[in-house]
């Protein structure tokens, strides 16, 4: 979650829409992101990264190891589909100012660079073009907020961690117009309205993210509030079938601790939990009953 504030003061976040045609909510709009790839991983990822090492990454995310690699995966899909990169010259402690792009020249070499990846396809490797470029990834400039795990049951299912930071001096995000066709700033409770009706579609994790960033008045304070998080508690929603259709529950709500049993009342197969799913994720306009 890209976020800066408006000229007004106000707190905005960039989202980006997928490509109409895309195998994953072709048309909602998200957060620029994907998955964790090897390259992701290794020597490498650890020489150009500062501000946070794979043993606090790891601690953050509750994982034994590998923390790290999510970080660069949401520093390089952030730069990939949004043109955004938040990187130090090589050499810079954590806390320095972040490569800035009002200079036209680091605005040139940033954009030949995501050009350069872009033209790689499959044989982009990131993390040597940094290198080369001589740049370092500002993991400390990126704040672990959410985690999100599709319903079991579900035909294809995501583990989904989400991130925060403010938009780096002098970057304007740009789609990549390939997996993603359109760029937007947007007040979050903004967001939410032209969903509820129906201008706008949204998936419901992006919902429930955009729902918790809207309760903050500025970009500080979600960042400051962001930094402050001890422990970031997994959401697991269950889907449960009953007299009145197709149901999601979340931690805390009433009945979340019973749906995953008695069978006869869960939804127990892919295609009841992909309409599920597709009912209340897809379409913005629909509610959580």
């Amino acid at each position: 979650m890209l976020v800066r504030d408006s000229a007004a003061g106000s707190l905005e976040v960039c989202m980006v829409r997928r490509h109409i045609e895309s195998d994953f909510v072709g048309g909602a709009y998200v957060f620029p992101g994907g998955k964790v790839d090897d390259e992701d991983r290794g020597e490498l990822a650890t020489d150009r990264c500062v501000g946070r090492s794979d043993l606090e990454a790891s601690t953050l995310l509750g994982a034994e190891r590998g923390g790290l690699a999510f970080w660069v995966a949401a520093l390089r899909e952030c730069f990939e589909e949004a043109g955004v990169l938040f990187c130090y010259e090589q050499g810079a402690a954590p806390g320095a100012p972040l490569v800035d792009a009002t200079d036209p020249d680091v605005r040139k070499r940033l954009v030949a660079m995501r050009a350069s990846l872009l033209a790689a396809g499959r044989d982009a490797d990131f993390l040597a073009a940094c290198s080369g470029e001589g740049l370092c990834l500002a993991v400390d400039r990126v704040h672990y907020f959410s985690h999100w795990i599709t319903p079991e049951g579900a035909p294809k299912r995501f583990d989904t961690r989400f991130f925060v930071a403010a938009l780096p001096p002098g970057q304007i995000p740009v789609h990549d117009d390939f997996e993603t066709t359109d760029t937007v700033w947007v007040d979050p409770a903004d967001a939410l309205a032209r969903a509820a009706a129906g201008e706008f579609d949204l998936i419901f994790p992006t919902m429930k993210n955009l729902e918790a960033i809207s309760r903050f008045g500025t970009a500080a304070e979600l960042l400051d509030a962001a930094l402050a998080i001890e422990k970031v508690p997994t959401v697991l929603p269950r889907v449960v079938v009953d007299e009145r259709g197709f149901r999601i529950l979340l931690p805390g709500d009433e009945g979340y601790d019973e749906a995953i049993a008695p069978p006869e009342q869960r939804a127990t197969t892919a295609a009841e939990v992909s309409e599920a799913i597709r009912s209340i994720g897809i379409d913005g306009r629909a509610e959580r009953r």
